[in-house]
């Protein structure tokens, strides 16, 4: 029986919000494949082909799933690396699934029956996103969706709860009810510093804080970490304020495999 180091139990899922160009996924990657060589690590790789839920109708959502897919299998062809990106369409699982390792199911959606059902119909690992209205022990009844309609593997994540206006706030407690549902719970540490509608027409939020969420994560039990990153994130066409910056992206990691 092989076994495997702490470090490599734990789940690494990182990358920009969403595609804006080859030459970031280019740029990403190249930094990704560099920190699983030096760490030891398996970070799989994250782009959204659409973010469908923007704040505002003017806001970039993406290059759409046709040429999305396409761009994240070069990706995996020149880079060797695992794939995740999200639906918001059941019909979208298939063609998403023939492509990826990861479908994730984005968190005001996890409720979502049919696109639950059609994520695990892909036979690949299924996460799913809590949302920001649920509590960890809700997230019982999108787990059991996924696996009674076949999912082999399901990851669920914290990202945050809504108490007030344009903001979030962890309950890291969460994390241990979510542990008590599934083997993997992964800490999306930079959507829960967001402050969702807070920068007029789209979200803002406060990436200073994503070490932190990161590291008290690891403390209650999170053995997944998810990091938006991006070489220049202010200049990011989605969530900017709270994507980390991509040279801090492998010191983070080694801090929490130690």
């Amino acid at each position: 029986m092989k076994c495997e180091t702490p470090h490599m139990m734990n789940k690494f899922v990182a990358g920009p919000c969403v595609i804006e160009s080859a030459e970031l996924l280019d740029c990403v990657a190249a930094k990704l494949v560099e920190i699983n060589a030096r760490l030891g690590v398996d970070v799989i790789f994250k782009a959204s082909f659409d973010k469908a839920n923007r704040t505002s109708l003017e806001a970039y959502r993406g290059v759409g799933l046709e040429k999305g897919l396409q761009m994240l299998s070069d990706v995996k062809s020149k880079c060797g690396l695992r794939l995740c990106t999200d639906i918001h369409e059941a019909w979208q699982a298939k063609p998403v699934g023939e492509v990826v390792d990861v479908v994730q199911i984005p968190a005001f959606l996890c409720r979502q029956t049919d696109l639950l059902v059609a994520a695990a119909q892909t036979e690949k690992i299924v996460n799913i996103k809590k949302a920001q209205f649920l509590s960890g022990e809700d997230m019982v009844y999108p787990y059991e969706k996924a696996v009674k309609s076949g999912a082999k593997e399901v990851w669920l994540t914290e990202r945050g709860n809504m108490y007030g206006y344009n903001n979030l706030v962890v309950d890291f407690r969460n994390i241990a009810d979510m542990k008590r549902i599934a083997a993997t719970v992964v800490m999306d540490c930079t959507h829960s510093v967001q402050r969702p509608g807070a920068a007029s027409g789209k979200t803002g939020g406060n990436r200073e804080f994503v070490p932190a969420m990161a590291h008290a994560a690891r403390a209650f039990g999170a053995n997944g970490f998810f990091f938006e990153v991006h070489p220049d994130p202010d200049k990011g066409m989605s969530d900017a304020a709270n994507m980390l910056e991509l040279d801090r992206l492998e010191s983070l990691i080694e801090e929490l495999i130690k």
